[in-house]
């Protein structure tokens, strides 16, 4: 194993957005296996520390990994458009608009039933956005594109996270 490597190497993955979910895991668990502290018990405290930097890092790959919009991410920044969250907040118009009206109707919604059909649109737009995603990474390539989708796709799933709050209301 290489420190250096990125997660798909890491895991004996191709490059690319299409996973296997079984695969990811199954390649997650041998190298856990392969660097479990515990096997290097006898090789004294430096070993054991070198494991343990080891399975951190492909516990943090195995969550890039596993996760589509985290793995997008992975993917554009190896293909030199990084998503830069922090310093790149800038989106389209058309896209801030929606925004704009999930938030209203989440604020405006007097009934779970709201709620809930707001929540299916919101998925549902995810959804398509994750295709999107296979497409542009997959076929085409377009990391600049991708890595705008992966910026919107953010927005989108943190908006997912509050609407999870306004559910808790009426629970």
């Amino acid at each position: 194993m290489n420190l250096q490597s990125d997660d798909f190497t890491l895991f004996g993955l191709q490059r690319s957005f299409q996973q296997d979910a079984a695969r990811i895991d199954a390649s997650w668990k041998d190298l856990q296996r392969q660097a479990h502290p515990d096997r290097f018990v006898s090789e004294g405290a430096s070993a054991q520390r070198l494991a343990m930097q080891w399975s951190v890092r492909i516990n943090e790959a195995h969550q890039r990994l596993k996760d589509p919009v985290k793995r997008a991410a992975l993917l554009c920044e190896l293909g030199g458009h990084p998503i830069a969250a922090h310093t790149n907040t800038a989106m389209p118009a058309a896209f801030l608009m929606q925004q704009m009206e999930w938030r209203e109707a989440l604020e405006e919604a007097d009934s779970l039933e709201a709620v809930e059909a707001l929540h299916d649109e919101v998925r549902a737009f995810h959804q398509s956005q994750i295709a999107q995603l296979q497409t542009l990474i997959d076929e085409r390539q377009d990391y600049a594109s991708a890595a705008q989708v992966v910026r919107g796709l953010m927005f989108v799933e943190k908006f997912l996270l509050d609407m999870d709050a306004v559910f808790e209301r009426y629970e």
